[in-house]
């Protein structure tokens, strides 16, 4: 069997590493093509190395643009590689440009497409990424959900019949790398003069809390005010969006740094006090790791995190401060995303339904 699988951006390089490990495990012919849609090395490349993951077959290099010339320029270019490789299943990873192309032009093709990550939804149609799964959750052969949560949604859509529950594949790779750091202290320690729990980690990326000036301008205002270091691990849209704004990133408690590779990722997040994010993945990863989390959104397609109390949304700048300075939660050993198998369990299921 061959398996192509595709992919952009870097919570989908997590999420390929244990597909690809379980894929060499079973034998099966496993394609990796990169879009390029995240370009910086710090992003895309040094991931396939940390994460011992095979060099990608195919690098379209695409890279920035609006949402339509990007996605535009995949679609050209993935309509001759599947033709060049006809797999038996175009595998594609949840919510961003590179997962729509993919199944736009796999369909059209007639070849299989199975989308990890199936089901989730924020409710929010202004955000890209709800467009982008929802349309491939309608257009995929095959829905490979996280959560029962997400199994429910796409019943709601009367998608059932195409729905296997599979769990989480981020949390199989998350459970290996914690293990693997969890005994060697973050290198932020040393590098600048931080304690174990005496800093916060910050991811902010999404364009509602970038685009704007203003937006930004609060965000960062409230970041720059509490009451410990915060890391803010700086996406390079992100700085170019504050330089271009005149946003200083570096102030008060906050300190700008260059994104970290994904181990070392893990490794600062776990010698946090917590982690202010917009991100989709980081907030599930916090909640694995057991760290508290505030999520700078108005919504969360990861329900079961505030459900459990370790993250929060929160909005505005008093929302911010509020979510980080809350006491911790309480513990808990519910794991709605599994136990760190689900890669084995998509192997099994593609190789049961190959057409």
């Amino acid at each position: 069997m061959k398996i192509v699988s595709v992919v952009g951006a870097r919570p989908q390089f997590v999420k390929l590493a244990p597909i690809h490990k379980a894929a060499t495990a079973a034998g099966v012919e496993h394609v990796i093509v990169h879009t390029g849609q995240h370009y910086d090395p710090m992003l895309s490349d040094v991931f396939f190395d940390d994460l011992g993951i095979a060099a990608p077959d195919v690098h379209l290099g695409v890279g920035s643009g609006s949402h339509g010339v990007q996605t535009g320029a995949m679609l050209a270019a993935l309509d001759g590689v599947f033709d060049e490789h006809r797999p038996d299943w175009v595998l594609v990873y949840g919510d961003t440009n590179s997962t729509v192309a993919a199944a736009l032009s796999a369909v059209k093709m007639h070849i299989p497409v199975a989308h990890l990550e199936a089901g989730l939804r924020s409710f929010n149609r202004r955000m890209p990424e709800e467009h982008n799964r929802v349309m491939t959750d309608h257009a995929a052969d095959l829905l490979l959900a996280p959560t029962d949560v997400a199994v429910e949604h796409l019943a709601h859509e009367g998608l059932a019949e195409r729905t296997v529950l599979v769990g989480d594949v981020m949390t199989d790779v998350l459970f290996e790398v914690r293990d693997r750091v969890a005994q060697t202290p973050s290198a932020l320690l040393s590098e600048l003069g931080l304690s174990a729990d005496g800093y916060y980690v910050a991811t902010i990326h999404r364009a509602e809390n970038t685009d704007d000036p203003a937006r930004l301008a609060e965000v960062v205002d409230a970041l720059a005010a509490l009451d410990k270091p915060v890391i803010l691990l700086a996406h390079p849209r992100v700085v170019a969006k504050a330089s271009a704004h005149g946003i200083q990133l570096t102030r008060g408690a906050l300190i700008a740094h260059t994104p970290l590779a994904y181990p070392e990722l893990i490794a600062a997040v776990l010698s946090s006090a917590g982690v202010v994010t917009d991100s989709g993945g980081l907030q599930k990863e916090a909640f694995l790791l057991r760290v508290p989390c505030t999520t700078v959104r108005t919504e969360t397609e990861w329900v079961e995190t505030v459900s459990l109390g370790w993250n929060i949304l929160a909005n505005s700048a008093e929302e911010i401060l509020a979510g980080v300075s809350r006491p911790r939660p309480s513990d808990t050993d519910d794991a709605p995303y599994g136990t760190g198998r689900a890669a084995e369990r998509v192997l099994d299921v593609l190789l049961n339904r190959r057409s």
